[in-house]
């Protein structure tokens, strides 16, 4: 769910190239979320599909705990004991989830540390009844980080580690991959529009602004994960795009490149994904739909 609608996307990954069956966009207007993804469910007909919603940036917190000694089926009570204290709302209120991130075979004794992933229990329950009301499977509640991770593991060198950059209404995020395992996460408090201001002088303070928070997040990965080596740096943004990738490229040490999800994907069932502007809208659905059953925690 964006401000101004719903997108949504179905993948088929039943071949060596991930096929977009389609791409849909729903707008608000003056209808309700709720109105709207009904609107949806009966155009796409929705019982026919399984389906992944993604939580809004500022739906949940996603946090770096150490991760506790103890075995897998007490691991998310342990995680829940030591985020008491860090999240903005009480414990009891909190659905939680875990997320590994592996430890490298040359990192040694060095402490292991993982996500958590916390959202309102009130959220999460409005979110499935919002969906089983319109018709929809809804199977998956997912984070936007993820979806990213998705597609930041279709292009990943291997055994080099990559680095993704987006950006939409809701600001930037930078996620660190290796072998399809999501290692760094940051949030950029940086917008699509500010990026696209046509005030020059206000752009290049968010470009700047930009730069140096993507500069810290890759030294401080370096110090943290010194034996992955990053192959470049990829920037999922449309308009600012060229302006953005002439400031990394002057500042940072690993190449940059602007993403065509059409390298990717195979798009031809959606011929529109060939605009960067689409394809800006439709980054995070496409990266939910990606998503592939894995161990659970």
């Amino acid at each position: 769910m964006q401000q101004d609608g719903i997108c949504a996307a179905c993948v088929n990954r039943s071949s060596s190239l991930p096929v977009v069956e389609f791409v849909s966009f729903f707008p608000f207007g003056t209808a309700t979320p709720a109105a709207t993804l009904e609107k949806a469910a009966h155009a796409l007909d929705a019982e026919r599909y399984e389906c992944i919603h993604l939580l809004g940036a500022h739906e949940y917190q996603l946090l770096s705990v150490e991760a506790p000694n103890v075995p897998v089926d007490e691991l998310k009570t342990a995680v829940r004991w030591r985020l008491k204290d860090m999240l903005d709302f009480h414990i009891d209120d909190a659905t939680i989830d875990v997320l590994d991130v592996p430890q490298h075979k040359e990192a040694g004794n060095r402490s292991h540390s993982m996500y958590a992933v916390a959202a309102r229990n009130h959220l999460i329950q409005q979110r499935q009844e919002m969906f089983a009301e319109t018709g929809f499977n809804l199977r998956v509640i997912d984070i936007p980080e993820m979806a990213q991770r998705n597609i930041a593991a279709l292009l990943e060198t291997p055994e080099r580690g990559l680095a993704l950059l987006s950006f939409d209404a809701e600001g930037g995020l930078l996620t660190i991959t290796y072998n399809g395992e999501l290692y760094l996460s940051r949030r950029i408090d940086v917008t699509l529009e500010q990026m696209a201001s046509s005030d020059a002088e206000l752009k290049t303070g968010y470009l700047e602004r930009v730069t140096l928070e993507v500069q810290r997040s890759l030294d401080h990965f370096e110090r943290q994960y010194h034996m992955i080596t990053l192959s470049k740096l990829v920037l999922a943004c449309a308009a600012p795009a060229a302006e953005l990738r002439a400031h990394l490229t002057e500042n940072l040490y690993i190449p940059s490149e602007v993403l065509d999800l059409g390298s990717v994907l195979d798009c031809v069932k959606t011929p529109e994904l060939a605009s960067a502007d689409v394809q800006q809208r439709y980054f995070l659905a496409l990266g939910a739909a990606l998503r592939l059953e894995e161990t659970v925690l």
